[in-house]
């Protein structure tokens, strides 16, 4: 499960993808222009975004720059066009793109060019979860990660976890995400406020997300907090 913002300025081509990748498991947010977009972007801090190039107020290409200037380009970007010359599918890639999708769009090529992306995301984005759980051990199907700090002693230290190389990578990326939130809870006290602060989500749409992910909230409560 990812978070997925798209953007497009026409509203068939947003609830197409938006159904889509819904279907596949993933939250998506849509906007409409690069206002939208760049709102979203500060608010949700997306896994990956598709990125129309021809928009009427700023296009895709010139937020692209913006984001690449200000050091906010740290998501894989898909950019999406039914006119774009090579040479600005070309440009786009430069500035950090990922990818070039042509409209129409098929099923096949996007749930492709979402997985690579996603994929790519996860090695190259130094993300909390990994600082604050470095890798233990890698070898060529299993990763072993733990906590680099101790807990109280009601709490005790977090136990290891391992996720499997070998899985799909919705269901590696779901046990990773609920053991990340398992952590903060459990460092934080069950406190949603600090955990929310601390992930950069907000309140609702981190309750969405732990819910989603099966992560039991009660566990708190169990340990008299």
């Amino acid at each position: 499960m990812a978070n997925i913002l798209v953007v497009d300025d026409e509203l068939g081509i947003r609830d197409l993808l938006c159904e889509i990748l819904n279907d596949e498991g993933h939250n998506v947010e849509v906007a409409e222009n690069a206002a939208q977009a760049r709102a979203a972007r500060s608010r949700e801090r997306p896994d990956l975004v598709l990125l129309d190039i021809w928009m009427p107020d700023t296009d895709g290409v010139t937020l692209l720059k913006e984001w690449s200037a200000s050091g906010a380009l740290n998501m894989p970007v898909i950019m999406m066009s039914g006119h774009a010359t090579i040479d600005t599918a070309v440009e786009a890639t430069k500035i950090g793109a990922l990818a070039f999708l042509e409209k129409p769009i098929t099923l096949q090529k996007l749930l492709k060019a979402v997985e690579q992306g996603l994929a790519r995301g996860l090695v190259r984005k130094p993300t909390e979860a990994l600082m604050a759980a470095p890798v233990l051990q890698v070898t060529e199907q299993l990763v072993v990660v733990g906590p680099a700090v101790t807990l109280s002693a009601d709490l005790g230290p977090l136990s290891l976890q391992s996720f499997m190389l070998d899985k799909p990578l919705r269901e590696t990326r779901d046990e990773f995400e609920k053991a990340y939130f398992e952590y903060h809870l459990a460092k934080e006290n069950g406190s949603m406020t600090r955990v929310a602060e601390k992930t950069g989500l907000e309140r609702t749409h981190l309750y969405r997300k732990l819910k989603q992910l099966g992560v039991d909230l009660t566990r708190g409560k169990r340990n008299g907090l």
